[in-house]
């Protein structure tokens, strides 16, 4: 139950931990902090996705060390047997990006939802929202490393002959096939070899909630051929997006737990 609807969380809410997850792409200008500020479902802790990625680095949006992310998740109140629901006003990008995390560093993942819709969903739709801060009660969170759920660099080379695992990328079939430019700088247009390409959007309905299981067969099928295996790896531009997809095909596979290549094209297409 990687997904769950409105009227669930609504009838939940006092049995749940929720994150706000908002992000947003520095054109547009939008501050996912200030707009929580303003209104957010109730009980609901902002989680900022770009202070709580990795520091030391050029790449966007990398994991946080594991005696980081303890204090992190400590500091939101947060115990290791809460069900989370995490929500994002960000399109659904964000809130997979969080769903992953939570996942690599332990959390049962039967306990980690993603609210499908979001933000957007639960005003349309009426729901209480408010203004008010969360209280937070700082806990003693545990965690540790599933690292076989993110791929190296290397890695993927590798994989380019080896072939263990598919490769799928979550950009448009434009920038992966490498007719557009790049949005960020200093990155070649393209993509990697052997790897195939599904963009996120594909999966999603115009309202941003997630298409039905039905045509997310279809879709996969398409690519996979069978929707069985688990060796499967996602990327993107910077390792967001690819967290949709991979929450995408848990939908239809309850077996496989989402990997992805950490890294993605803002480290594989870097010009040298």
């Amino acid at each position: 139950m990687s997904l769950i609807e409105t009227d669930w969380l609504e009838k939940n809410i006092n049995n749940v931990k929720i994150i706000d997850c908002s992000w947003h792409m520095p054109q547009t200008k939008r501050n996912g902090f200030d707009e929580y500020k303003i209104q957010h479902i109730p009980k609901a802790i902002f989680f900022d996705l770009d202070l709580n990625s990795k520091k030391n680095t050029e790449l966007p949006h990398m994991l946080v060390e594991l005696e980081n992310w303890k204090e992190i998740v400590s500091k939101m109140g947060i115990k290791n047997n809460d069900e989370i629901v995490i929500y994002d006003n960000s399109d659904v990008v964000s809130a997979c990006r969080c769903w992953f995390n939570f996942i690599y560093f332990g959390h049962d993942p039967k306990l980690v939802h993603v609210l499908n819709g979001g933000l957007k969903k639960w005003i349309i739709e009426n729901k209480q929202v408010t203004s008010n801060l969360t209280n937070i009660e700082i806990s003693n969170y545990n965690c540790f490393e599933k690292k076989e759920l993110v791929k190296s660099k290397d890695l993927i080379n590798q994989n380019i002959s080896n072939q263990k695992f598919k490769l799928i990328d979550a950009r448009s079939k434009e920038r992966f096939e490498g007719k557009i430019p790049e949005p960020r700088k200093g990155l070649r247009s393209g993509n990697i070899k052997n790897s195939f390409c599904i963009p996120f959007s594909e999966c999603l309905n115009e309202n941003k909630t997630f298409k039905k299981k039905d045509d997310l067969i279809i879709i996969f099928k398409s690519c996979l051929g069978n929707i069985n295996e688990n060796n499967i790896v996602f990327s993107c531009g910077s390792g967001v997006t690819a967290c949709v997809l991979a929450l995408a095909y848990s939908l239809i596979n309850d077996k496989y737990l989402p990997t992805i290549y950490d890294g993605s094209w803002a480290e594989y297409g870097k010009l040298k």
